[in-house]
């Protein structure tokens, strides 16, 4: 397979995607033809960075290569670690080319404004005589038992909360809630309070509150989320920003608290079970979402954002609705990925029906051993290979822990099976650094509620 000059070589491709070029291949390829050093930076909150040289070639002939090598590359900085201000040494022309994409009206401003506003700050692309130092800011949540705690989960359709008391569940409920249709903040907020009161009522007192909640958090805030979908921005920004924070304390006074993504939750409760650490939790559901949690059992504060990620370089890969970009992670390890590859395989859906609905038809044909199914958990399987392969250049992630709907069943049995197959072939490398797998009883019992309840330290 061949792209802007860059051939790539696979051994593995997707049964209903012949066309898919792993973006990590892509740019391995790139780089073995690249000499001109080239530098980015990209500041995040509290003067965080992140930091990368790399190369490109610099010359005419290859400047479509290198353009596209170079905004893939900052995309990724960006939603795996998030940054409003981007910084490029080494070269003019790749410095004015990210200026003229990462702005209003430019290939990539969806991702231009969305940064702009998680981090309350104009997006910039600035040329720098000396590349910032990479810093980060990771800090121990998570694994504290001791004390009467509340862990409170937020979900799209259900919330869950647990009482705690030194490590062991006493109490928790789930209660069905609409908060993606509502556009009053006041719905939101009345629903989180009467959860925390609920769990409360089952402890002698409360010491510590976590919340686990799916969107993006910066000390504590809710600086973007689904969840919040209606909510008018004004009301947004009085209401909602600190939601979590106003109903915790309103409730509680000024007692611990920690409101974290829920995916670095599940990387979390993934941890505890596992009784180890540098793990990434990938759920495959509405759309993916994805936690980390470091060496040492840091939560580092970045987006992870991977729904977001780049990982197909092929030039008519899916486009997602929402960003507007193709070859995003969104199209290959959600529903969606299900959806799309479905019509390839001979397998009709019908139209009128939900995405979740589509997914169950396939999960069906799958569990009944239909060999058009199969295609499509083999696909996904490959996509899964090539891609965590990635993941590892980019986390170094020991373990990877398979979550979500599109992982259940039969399906999920044949895509852990297919992308071992694909990582010990192609990556070989890789042969026990990294462990792909799925959850088992002991990650069920630790539960996203209470990960969550763990998160505060009582000092």
């Amino acid at each position: 397979m061949n792209r802007f000059g860059i051939n790539v070589e696979l051994k593995y491709t997707p049964p209903l995607d012949p066309a898919f070029i792993p973006i990590m291949r892509f740019n391995r390829a790139f780089l073995a033809t690249a000499k001109k050093p080239v530098g980015i930076a990209v500041e995040r909150a509290d003067g965080q960075m992140a930091s990368c040289r790399t190369f490109i070639h610099g010359t005419p002939e290859m400047a479509e290569a290198d353009h596209y090598y170079i905004n893939r590359l900052v995309k990724t900085i960006l939603w795996m670690k998030g940054g409003f201000k981007v910084y490029v040494s080494g070269d003019e022309g790749t410095c004015a080319y990210l200026k003229s994409v990462y702005c209003d009206g430019g290939g990539q401003a969806f991702d231009w404004d969305y940064m702009a506003n998680v981090f309350e700050h104009p997006f910039e692309v600035v040329a720098a005589d000396e590349l910032p130092a990479a810093k980060d800011d990771p800090k121990s949540m998570g694994g504290h038992l001791q004390g009467c705690r509340i862990g409170f989960d937020a979900g799209g359709s259900d919330r869950k909360v647990s009482a705690v008391i030194d490590g062991e569940t006493v109490y928790s409920e789930e209660v069905v809630w609409f908060p993606k249709i509502n556009s009053d903040p006041d719905y939101h907020y009345q629903g989180i309070v009467a959860a925390l009161k609920s769990a409360a009522e089952h402890m002698p007192r409360v010491d510590a509150v976590g919340v686990s909640s799916a969107g993006v958090f910066i000390n504590n805030r809710t600086m973007n989320a689904s969840l919040f979908l209606q909510v008018p921005k004004d009301l947004y920004d009085a209401k909602v920003k600190d939601i979590y924070i106003r109903a915790i304390t309103d409730t509680f006074g000024q007692v611990p608290y920690c409101v974290i993504n829920d995916g670095d939750v599940s990387a979390l409760a993934g941890a505890m079970s596992l009784n180890d650490n540098s793990v990434l939790g990938i759920a495959m559901g509405t759309s993916e979402a994805v936690g980390y949690v470091d060496e040492a059992g840091r939560i580092t504060g970045w987006l992870n954002e991977l729904a977001f990620v780049p990982v197909d370089a092929q030039p008519d890969a899916m486009r997602d609705e929402w960003s507007g970009d193709i070859g995003c992670g969104v199209k290959y390890f959600s529903q969606d990925g299900v959806i799309k590859l479905a019509p390839r395989a001979g397998i009709e859906l019908d139209e009128a029906a939900s995405p979740a609905e589509k997914l169950k038809a396939v999960q069906k044909l799958m569990e009944e051993g239909s060999e058009a199914a199969a295609k499509v958990y083999e696909s996904i399987g490959v996509y899964l290979g090539h891609t965590l392969a990635y993941y590892y250049e980019l986390y170094g992630c020991h373990h990877v822990l398979l979550l979500g709907r599109v992982m259940s069943g039969k399906g999920g049995d044949l895509i852990l099976d297919t992308a071992k197959k694909v990582l010990a072939d192609e990556y070989p490398e890789l042969e026990g650094k990294m462990v792909p797998e799925l959850p088992d009883e002991k990650f069920r019992r630790v539960g996203q509620s209470m990960a969550a309840a763990s998160l505060p330290e009582i000092k």
